[in-house]
């Protein structure tokens, strides 16, 4: 749910009662991840979307009804042989939805009030919530921020709110949603939980180094893809702010010497478009020796070629050489700053999720990978 967590939190704020259902399982190929969300409110107004349009009007009822009964719930949906226009995914996959009334006096409404304002802030903290165990049990929260300090609790005894905390952390750490299976263990968790832990990060950031004319169109690009994107250039004529303005943050300085001092982790993106040995030489020997994500570089084969010579030269290996993505982006035919963008972007994306790049049509790879499996 924290996927539409900006919206909820105006409507909590408005004292708004609504319901929430939340994809909790997948399997196949599902449109949406775990974690994505639907809600409708009193008055009968809906955001989110938890299949792309295949059951949003199944798990609209289930919201309105639940407003009503007050109870949670959880529905399977999946696809039909006998009627592939029934309620069902008739792209093959198959999910679980939780479907959860937030009214006035319910019992976790401040928890996940709590949450989606962390959540629309930026700050780093994960949901927990019961969505597999006993019928009094399922829904409860339980908020975990970063340093280790909770909010709420599962409803049951605290050993299962410190497992819970422990989980939640390790999969905040990796910025990731997940579920987590406790195992029945006596009086501290009477027939297991299943637990859906949905963390909730600063963006990823997107450094882009060469304040050149395709970097206006990559800054609107990663802007799109939700990342927090920088322009760096040691030249104070072309970082401006008027060149840029939909960039966070526009940087004068030598590549090398601000990725040396600015913060970085294993999200994030680096594209260097410079295509000049003096900045690309000394900003790529740091840069892919670093555990970031991406690190593309732009020019043609001829400039790869002899960048790639120069950063042997400085004293990289193989290993390292590998990471670099040069030429960046892919093979799209890209000519203007605009078709350019996408080119890189589309790379940034498939490198995330490990896709081939390949058209869809004719392959026989899903089309929506099962990134858990791959600890993504």
């Amino acid at each position: 749910m924290l996927d539409i967590a900006a919206e909820l939190d105006r409507w909590m704020a408005e004292g708004r009662e609504f319901a929430v259902g939340t994809v909790v399982s997948t399997g196949g190929s599902a449109p949406r991840g775990l974690g994505a969300a639907l809600a409708v409110d009193s008055a009968g107004t809906a955001i989110g979307s938890v299949s792309g349009g295949c059951v949003e009007g199944a798990v609209y009822e289930l919201c309105t009804a639940a407003l009503q009964d007050g109870g949670t719930v959880r529905e399977r949906f999946g696809y039909s042989d006998e009627d592939a226009f029934a309620v069902g995914l008739t792209c093959g996959g198959e999910i679980d939805v939780m479907v959860t009334p937030v009214r006035a006096g319910s019992p976790d409404r401040a928890v996940l009030r709590s949450a989606v304002s962390a959540a629309t802030s930026g700050v780093a903290a994960a949901l927990v919530r019961v969505v597999g165990g006993p019928d009094q049990l399922l829904g409860r929260s339980l908020l975990v921020r970063a340093d280790g300090t909770r909010e709420g609790g599962l409803g049951g005894h605290p050993a299962v709110d410190r497992l819970a905390v422990a989980e939640a952390r390790a999969l905040l750490d990796a910025g990731r949603n997940g579920t987590v299976e406790l195992s029945e263990d006596g009086s501290h968790c009477p027939g297991g939980l299943t637990l859906l832990v949905e963390s909730s990060t600063p963006p990823p950031r997107m450094i882009v180094f060469g304040a050149v004319d395709f970097a206006a169109a990559l800054v609107r690009a990663g802007k799109f893809l939700g990342h927090h994107v920088t322009v760096c250039d040691a030249r104070p004529v072309f970082a401006t702010r008027a060149r840029f303005p939909e960039a966070d943050e526009v940087v004068v300085d030598w590549p090398h010497r601000y990725l040396r001092q600015t913060p970085t982790d294993g999200r994030t993106v680096l594209c260097v478009l410079t295509h000049e040995a003096r900045f690309d030489v000394p900003l790529l020997t740091r840069a892919l020796r670093m555990p970031l994500a991406f690190v593309g570089a732009m020019g043609s084969r001829r400039t790869h070629e002899e960048r790639t010579r120069l950063l042997r030269e400085a004293g990289l290996g193989e290993d390292e050489l590998d990471r670099l993505r040069s030429p960046i982006g892919l093979d799209l035919g890209a000519r203007t700053p605009e078709e350019t963008a996408l080119s890189i972007a589309a790379e940034i994306v498939a490198a995330r999720h490990g896709g081939t790049g390949r058209p869809l049509t004719g392959g026989a790879e899903p089309i929506h990978r099962d990134l858990s499996a791959a600890g993504v």
